[in-house]
């Protein structure tokens, strides 16, 4: 494995340049990690795939995709996409659109009817996956494909989770959704909706169960301390979201204050408008450089009438009065109360103050370890302390999105599969990441990413969804713009640099190699690759 330390800059190289009698070094062809797959929390290869997509072989784009993630005509949707904060096109212009090339082959695979590949051979285990949420389905998805019988037990009515009830179909349109849980259940999984686990030791044994995978999520709101006389309708976002999603219209009022500064709080807010309130306030304790939401969620909300009240919190509510005393920001970046009260007026209170998990079922089993807040304690293979009942998603410590959730089933899953084979599952080594100053890059004009069309603002009454898919041109384009960090992609700028002759072609999608007879060490195609995928390794020393 080549490790940063081994790495070259083209600085160093300017002394051993030449064919003289001696070669000091050589160069060698790597592939290194690109810095949107190292970032991706769902482990996807995305410069893989989007190199399928650029030239136009959607299929296997979308093939190569779901080998990582099976929901990405979701996750083009709803992922936070931290992989484009990370794309080195940033130093250049602006990141590649990842996400809308992903929710285009996503959407492709339904239009197409595209079905997952073949799974492997039975291999006569079953595994009880507790929780229907993007985290279970996606854990469900890889032990299928691996030969497992995979059963998922699902308290609510419909699969999905906080996919189903906590994100709003303006966001998320429920169809979209359901083609791709149902293509998981057509691989083989069987979900039983509206089955809640009480007793975990007895359902796995009353079924047969050789391993279990709980990811129940976090989708208990969190509760604060807020005084109360005659209070204006309170309730928390959660349940105002849940309750949406499943087809009620809950009466807010005319004004409606949201109090929390997350995700949760502006797409609660968001939905208090479409349910028709005249004025969505959001209520936060600290400024918008401390917010825990996403910029551009920030963004649509304000966009679509939300105001945002910072460093305020509530004190008091008191009939449709609100008593907020105005904050400061800290040293430590922490509100600090100044003692300035002013008075707001609401017919609704959203509390948006984040969740919490359900996990107290899970007590009754002898060696599984929770923390005070609900979440459990599991090691790096994922399994609890009970043998056999892995856990993952937002009910175990660590971040929590969607995308992250998806990635703990996959890893959850690989380490399912090994302890259901007496063996263990270690990830590969990550080889050092590419970053922008490595690149050699030409010439590049400004390439501005393909843009989303959006719904004019004045149409966003209702809950049809915000943001429309790319055309397929527009997609291909988008993928286009991959740069390619670290992995070879046959541009042949080596192959033409090289004065010696020393580079041998392939063939298409065998890339080149070296022939060393000829080859002086001059470092010119290190220096011509485009990408990075070209290191020069100190000559080994002959015997």
């Amino acid at each position: 494995m080549l490790k940063r330390s081994d790495m070259t800059p083209a600085v160093d190289l300017a002394a051993e340049r030449g064919a003289g009698p001696v070669r000091a070094r050589r160069p060698v062809y790597v592939d290194l990690l690109p810095p949107c797959n190292n970032a991706c929390p769902a482990g996807e290869d995305i410069q893989a795939w989007l190199a399928l997509a650029q030239g136009g072989q959607y299929r296997a784009a979308w093939e190569r995709l779901v080998a990582d993630n099976p929901l990405p005509a979701t996750h083009g949707r709803v992922c936070y996409h931290p992989c484009e904060s990370a794309c080195n096109r940033n130093d250049l212009d602006a990141a590649v659109s990842i996400h809308a090339v992903e929710r285009f082959l996503g959407d492709q695979a339904a239009e197409q009817g595209w079905a997952f590949p073949p799974p492997a051979p039975p291999s006569g285990k079953r595994v009880l996956v507790v929780g229907a949420g993007p985290s279970g389905l996606a854990c469900a998805y890889h032990l299928a494909r691996r030969g497992h019988a995979v059963e998922m037990h699902e308290a609510g009515p419909v699969a999905g989770g906080m996919l189903q009830f906590g994100i709003p179909a303006y966001r998320l349109p429920r169809a979209e959704l359901a083609r791709e849980v149902a293509r998981i259940e057509a691989l083989g999984v069987r979900i039983v909706l509206n089955r809640k686990v009480t007793d975990l030791a007895a359902d796995r044994a009353a079924g047969g169960f050789d391993a279990v995978f709980v990811a129940i999520g976090a989708q208990a709101s969190q509760h604060v301390e807020i005084p109360a006389r005659d209070a204006a309708r309170v309730q928390d976002a959660v349940t105002l979201l849940h309750d949406v999603s499943a087809g009620e219209r809950p009466l807010l009022g005319r004004r409606v204050v949201v109090y929390g500064g997350g995700n949760t709080a502006m797409d609660a807010a968001r939905t208090a408008r479409r349910l028709g309130a005249d004025e969505a306030m959001i209520v936060y304790r600290r400024d918008r450089a401390h917010m825990p939401a996403h910029e551009f969620e920030a963004d649509e909300a304000l966009a679509e009438g939300v105001k945002i009240k910072w460093l305020t919190t509530i004190k008091e509510i008191a009939g449709p009065d609100l008593t907020v005393e105005r904050m400061t920001i800290g040293p430590d970046g922490r509100p600090v109360p100044t003692g300035e009260i002013e008075t707001l007026s609401a017919d609704a209170v959203v509390l948006a103050l984040g969740q919490a998990t359900e996990s107290g079922f899970l007590r009754r089993v002898p060696r599984i370890g929770l923390r005070p807040d609900g979440t459990v304690i599991v090691g790096p293979d994922m399994m609890t302390g009970a043998a056999g009942i892995f856990a993952g998603g937002d009910m175990v410590p660590g971040p929590r999105s969607v995308t992250v959730a998806v990635g703990h089933g996959k890893r959850a899953a690989r380490q399912i599969d090994a302890w259901l084979r007496d063996a263990t599952h270690a990830e590969p080594e990550r080889p050092p990441v590419v970053d922008f100053a490595m690149l050699h890059l030409p010439v590049f004009s400004d390439a501005e990413p393909a843009a989303q069309r959006e719904l004019p603002l004045a149409e966003r009454l209702g809950f049809t969804e915000v943001t429309a898919g790319l055309a397929p041109h527009d997609a291909r384009r988008e993928a286009q713009r991959c740069l390619s960090c670290g992995v070879c992609f046959e541009c042949d700028n080596c192959y033409a640099a090289c004065p010696e002759d020393a580079i041998v072609k392939l063939g298409p999608g065998n890339r080149y190699r070296y022939d060393y007879a000829k080859c002086t060490g001059c470092a010119a195609c290190f220096e011509q690759c485009p990408c990075h995928a070209i290191e020069m390794i100190t000559e080994p020393a002959e015997d």
